[in-house]
């Protein structure tokens, strides 16, 4: 079905240099304007952030330091930008929680007045989820083609989860799967420790996942302004950040894994 406008829909997405709204740049922007008679235009640019692109942005988006390092900074596009999407609603996926703030912190930066006040803002990513729920009694639907009866309740739940693993077991046998550095592997096999791999978006050091093993298998923190960092390399030059995660609401779990980590920095001085 053709989109129906009476006003410009730019559908935009960005490549950063990490997740974090406040404190990461964008390295690339594509922008398609659908128009209201029907035609789009699109405009692509590589950004150079000002700020390295850590190593594993770049296994993800695959754009390096190198490629960005003679391109126009985002502050010397943002006029451009900004003109490309005058009196244009947004869409994207996902972008209402990321694309879009992060977008508007560049601006901001750039001093450039982007307004986005009576503009709409589309997340594809929102609807699909809205309309494709990704709970219990979706993925029993989905899987078993059964309605799931006395859901919330421990037993049902218990047995559903059981039929949707076999379930899945025989859908996925030797679906391909690309991972997230671009390998292709058959994750879905009927075997325990494959499934365990599987079932995690990260390698965590903590049970849920504040902390996380890099590529090196080094501890590194998940969340917060050290986001990336080595916990044990942290705590030695701010010792302070250890006491505050151990006054803070962290789960009991957390606590010991960093507690760990700090005596095992303190034992290898």
């Amino acid at each position: 079905m053709e989109l129906k406008l009476n006003r410009p829909l730019a559908f935009f997405d960005l490549e950063t240099t990490g997740v974090n709204v406040g404190n990461d740049r964008i390295v690339e922007i594509c922008i398609l304007r659908a128009n209201v008679n029907g035609t789009t235009d699109t405009k692509t640019m590589l950004i150079n952030p000002t700020i390295p692109i850590p190593p594993e942005v770049t296994a993800i988006h695959h754009i390096t330091d190198e490629d960005v390092k003679d391109k126009p900074t985002f502050a010397e596009v943002a006029n451009e930008l900004n003109h490309f999407l005058q009196n244009c609603d947004l869409a994207g996926f996902n972008s209402n929680k990321f694309d879009i703030p992060l977008l508007m912190e560049e601006f901001l930066r750039a001093e450039v007045d982007f307004d986005v006040k009576n503009r709409r803002f589309i997340d594809v990513m929102n609807i699909f989820h809205k309309m494709e729920p990704r709970n219990l009694s979706a993925a029993y639907k989905f899987y078993c083609d059964a309605e799931l009866e006395n859901a919330h309740s421990a037993e049902a739940d218990t047995i559903a989860t059981y039929e949707i693993l076999k379930a899945q077991l025989d859908r996925y046998e030797n679906r391909e799967y690309k991972d997230k550095t671009g390998k292709i592997i058959i994750p879905i096999s009927n075997d325990v420790k494959a499934l365990h791999d599987f079932s995690f978006q990260n390698k965590n050091a903590d049970m849920v996942g504040h902390l996380i093993f890099d590529e090196k298998n080094v501890e590194v923190f998940n969340f917060g302004k050290y986001k990336g960092k080595s916990v044990e390399e942290v705590f030695r030059t701010e010792p302070s950040y250890y006491d505050w995660m151990m006054k803070s609401q962290f789960p009991l779990t957390t606590k010991k894994t960093i507690t760990a980590i700090k005596l095992r920095g303190f034992n290898n001085r």
